[in-house]
């Protein structure tokens, strides 16, 4: 068996790239939010006369220009993350399955069935990447119509006080981002837990594909926090200290964002009904 030195090491890796990545999308974001500051800055400063609408336009053209390089920068982003940083978690995870029963890392190659694993893992979060930028891009949109519209009124004969920045900042929060349950996250956390399930997930099914197919394992060792359940965080049925099936283990690679489940092959365990579903050994 590997020494616990060598399963850490993998796991820092990963977090070590989990911390790296979220700091280069978080400062992808930062072009859009700094570009909402400022154009909410030079809007204030219009005032009613013959240049206005010049100014108005010329504001809203730097915005639009961040939002153009919020989109390439982003879009880099997930590029990078989809073809480089996902298949080194694929690698990290198919490396410390080799780490446990003590293979050489030389051993392990890129199969047909590797490649076909990871094409369809990254295809997936490429796909949740782009969706979450459309979004924030949408977002954007609105809120330089919003602020635009805004400023039109108060330099026109209606009944607006004044340009309220703080207010529009409430009504367009662009350093957030919003869930399918309505919640607000900032972009920061949101990237922290999407991106530690995605690398996460990646690495275990790197794991358990390699223990399957070039170990010849049925069956998993689970570690994972000690109140964490199998299928959710709340699922009574813990999964730390469990054997679990390969195939209930490519369904359940994590439970939850932010989870530290790792798969350790048993090649060993040759049947083991009764642990078909779970339970300590």
């Amino acid at each position: 068996m590997t020494t616990p030195l060598r399963r850490r090491s993998m796991r820092a890796r990963l977090q070590a790239l989990i911390s790296d990545a979220t700091g280069r999308i978080t400062a992808a974001w930062r072009i859009l939010t700094t570009a909402q500051t400022r154009l909410l800055a030079a809007l204030a400063a219009v005032r009613p006369g013959r240049s206005a609408p010049a100014r108005i336009r010329a504001a809203s053209l730097l915005f639009q220009q961040a939002i153009a390089a919020f989109d390439r920068a982003v879009a880099a982003f997930a590029e990078r993350w989809a073809a480089t940083d996902l298949p080194a978690a694929y690698r990290e995870g198919a490396l410390a399955a080799f780490d446990h029963v003590d293979r050489p890392h030389r051993a392990w190659t890129w199969t047909p069935r590797h490649q076909a694993a990871i094409t369809s893992l990254t295809a997936q979060y490429y796909a949740d990447l782009m969706g979450r930028l459309a979004e924030a891009l949408r977002r954007a949109r609105a809120f330089l119509r919003a602020a635009q519209d805004a400023t039109r009124a108060r330099l026109g004969r209606f009944t607006v006080p004044r340009f309220d920045q703080a207010e529009l900042t409430r009504e367009h929060p662009l350093d957030t981002v919003i869930y399918a349950n309505d919640a607000r996250h900032p972009v920061e956390s949101w990237a922290r837990a999407a991106l530690s399930w995605q690398a996460v997930t990646t690495a275990n099914a790197g794991a358990i594909r390699t223990a399957a197919d070039q170990l010849g394992c049925d069956w998993m060792e689970v570690r994972d926090g000690p109140d964490c359940g199998w299928q959710s965080h709340q699922d009574p049925d813990r999964a730390h200290g469990t054997l679990r099936t390969v195939q209930d283990a490519l369904a359940h690679p994590v439970a939850h964002a932010n989870c530290q489940r790792q798969f350790y092959p048993r090649p060993d365990v040759i049947s083991r009904p009764d642990y078909a579903f779970g339970g300590p050994f």
